[in-house]
């Protein structure tokens, strides 16, 4: 049971109205993000560029979400992005490996090898190795680089938000809401 109550959608008003209005499943981690009023719909934009905007490639920011839930325990963000990730293209033995925090496994290239193992120092030490940054900058642009951090970041924060609060798990939205994103995003 979440330590605070979940906000009902039909009591909001305004754009955080708009915004569940919108949503193909209103999630328990919106209904709680809810109570935060100034920061929701921001945090939603944040979170909608992070899905359907960043250059990088929609396997690794799966990947680094999935291994931003694992480090940090985010059990939500687990459940809903393993789904999520199949559907764009991960497979089972990436997934695992992650799961593992194996990132030697053969299930991983060279490339996502070196991702996350910087988003284990992102996460884990803030500070970047130089040489675990140079693997990574070997591999990935500028850009890329940042915007894994940034998606890092977001899936963290999402992390604490739905454990400090318990946030109930709701089951598997996957690609229902991924996809309702997307015709948002445009």
């Amino acid at each position: 049971m979440a330590r605070l109550p979940l906000i009902d959608p039909e009591t909001t008003s305004g754009d955080i109205r708009a915004s569940f209005d919108r949503m193909p499943v209103k999630l328990n981690i919106f209904r709680m993000m809810a109570h935060a009023e100034a920061n929701m719909i921001p945090a939603m934009r944040l979170g909608n560029s992070i899905l359907h905007k960043q250059k990088l490639s929609s396997v690794n920011r799966e990947l680094l979400i999935l291994q931003a839930a694992q480090l940090e325990g985010g059990a939500y963000e687990w459940r809903q992005h393993v789904p999520i990730a199949l559907g764009v293209g991960c497979t089972r033995g990436q997934i695992d490996a992650v799961e593992r925090a194996d990132y030697d496994a053969a299930a991983l290239s060279e490339a996502e090898s070196a991702l996350l193992k910087f988003g284990r120092e992102v996460v884990e030490n803030v500070r970047v190795a130089e040489a675990t940054f140079a693997a990574a900058r070997k591999h990935f642009s500028d850009q890329e680089i940042v915007e894994s951090i940034v998606a890092l970041g977001f899936y963290m924060m999402m992390a604490r938000l739905t454990e400090a609060t318990e946030t109930d798990l709701d089951p598997a939205a996957g690609m229902k809401v991924y996809d309702g994103g997307k015709k948002q995003g445009s």
